[in-house]
């Protein structure tokens, strides 16, 4: 492995985290060349090429070390799939992974775009979106609040869609925000309040990644929540979601926001930061909050894991003549649509939501086309797109419905063990088609990444590849 210049050497590779790379390239591209094409991102503290320890032959792996994680993650945004040199096939730049690290796996990006943020009690999510809209476009704000009482507890998240955005506001936005990435919980959480003290002169102080553990807030127990039935009449705007299968914060969050007026949804944890299998979601509106209940109570997602989702009490009074008009008029509408067929639910679909049936098995914003034959199984492979899933990989069924509506699609085969794919077409426009559609898109809560393959190497001593 090649050295830094020992005066370009920092003392820790990982300082600041997430600012070194990780490229996969083709074996002739050197140092000098790398250098050249990331140093227009920033400053470069060094580069390494991974070199075999016989032939000292380039393995086309290398480190790319930034002075700075945003440098690092514009980096990668940018040169991710590009052509380095004239025949050479494209490059792919991941975040490399600490290297005090323990897991086998990648850095995924949607690990880089949610930060975490101490504000102002006072600070309305409208707030927290203005003071950090200036580093890039935000996804969603989320401020933490007192489940009793409903006040801010000066602690919020902001996700943005890019991982150089996200970067960028930890770097330059106010140090008393404290701003750090937001990484999922799961060593012991301490109390409900931040207990942290501000001593003299520790007001720049950023704190490490896993001190965020000290904001793990444990949620109340389902129980708390007295659970509705619709039949009565009890509607709310507040649902409660229960699922035997692990799901994460954005996986729930990506499926009820598919309806539209969510402004609030929370996963439950208990006080080790795991998740207790039940979230918190609440609409702005009473129909949207009836149409999600009616759509998701008994969806299955992942397949096999059959959601409940049951109306809450969220406080309000709805005694008065306008709540109990509301909330006859919203059962009006569903009880319509459920005895008149899908012609009348048509009223209640929200604008980007696709129509499907209750026990359809997929669910995206994507406009998909109608659904076509796969080529023969003897097609000869004219294009293969490779795929890589987030949180993790579709079932090969739902993979299989989604990818053959751009026609020519031979077959789909998942890597054991790694959440990546291959999608085979008999067609290049088919597959480009499927490619510029899909990626980058949410099917049943996965995040797709839909990228060219690289055709398979002639010269290899590993088993040949049977996909």
């Amino acid at each position: 492995m090649e050295e830094y210049q020992s005066k370009q050497v920092p003392e820790n590779l990982d300082d600041p985290p997430n600012s070194r790379l990780f490229a996969v390239t083709s074996r002739s591209i050197t140092e000098d060349e790398l250098r050249e094409s990331f140093s227009v991102f920033g400053d470069i503290q060094g580069v390494w090429v991974v070199k075999d320890k016989q032939t000292k032959e380039s393995k086309g792996i290398s480190y790319v070390k930034f002075a700075k994680s945003s440098q690092a993650c514009l980096a990668m945004e940018e040169m991710h799939g590009k052509v380095l040199m004239e025949g050479t096939k494209p490059i792919k730049v991941f975040i490399a992974q600490s290297r005090s690290s323990n897991r086998h796996r990648d850095v995924e990006d949607e690990e880089l775009t949610r930060i975490f943020v101490m504000i102002p009690k006072t600070f309305t999510e409208e707030d927290l979106k203005d003071t950090f809209k200036e580093y890039g476009d935000i996804e969603y704000c989320v401020i933490i609040k007192n489940k009793f009482t409903g006040e801010s507890k000066g602690l919020g998240y902001v996700r943005y869609y890019k991982p150089s955005q996200a970067a960028l506001a930890i770097e330059n936005c106010d140090k008393t925000y404290r701003a750090i990435l937001a990484e999922p919980r799961t060593k012991a959480a301490a109390t409900d309040e931040y207990s942290g003290g501000g001593g003299g002169g520790r007001g720049d102080y950023v704190p490490s990644v896993d001190s965020m553990n000290q904001y793990a807030l444990p949620m109340a127990d389902p129980g708390n929540y007295p659970v509705m039935d619709y039949r009565s009449g009890d509607f709310t705007r507040c649902l409660m979601m229960s699922t035997r299968a692990a799901l994460t914060q954005e996986q729930i969050f990506a499926l009820f926001d598919l309806i539209p007026g969510m402004e609030y949804c929370e996963l439950q944890r208990d006080a080790y930061g795991m998740s207790k299998g039940h979230a918190l979601i609440r609409y702005s509106n009473l129909g949207s909050a009836v149409y999600a209940k009616e759509k998701l109570n008994g969806f299955e997602y992942p397949p096999g894991n059959r959601l409940a989702v049951n109306f809450v009490d969220d406080g309000e009074d709805r005694s008065s003549p306008v709540g109990r008009m509301a909330m006859q008029f919203v059962a009006t509408q569903m009880m319509s649509a459920v005895w008149n067929g899908p012609s009348t639910s048509q009223v209640m679909k929200p604008p980007g939501f696709q129509a499907v049936s209750p026990m359809s098995r997929v669910q995206t914003d994507v406009n998909l086309p109608p659904l076509k034959k796969l080529a023969p199984p003897d097609s000869k492979s004219k294009e293969r797109l490779f795929v890589v899933f987030s949180p993790s990989p579709l079932p090969p069924d739902v993979l299989e419905d989604v990818f053959c509506r751009f026609g020519s699609l031979i077959e789909v085969h998942l890597v054991p063990g790694r959440k990546v794919g291959y999608m085979k077409y008999a067609d290049k426009q088919c597959a480009d088609e499927a490619m510029a559609a899909l990626h980058g898109r949410v099917v049943n809560g996965v995040k797709m990444k839909v990228m060219l393959a690289d055709p398979p190497r002639e010269e290899s001593h590993k088993r040949p590849r049977n996909f």
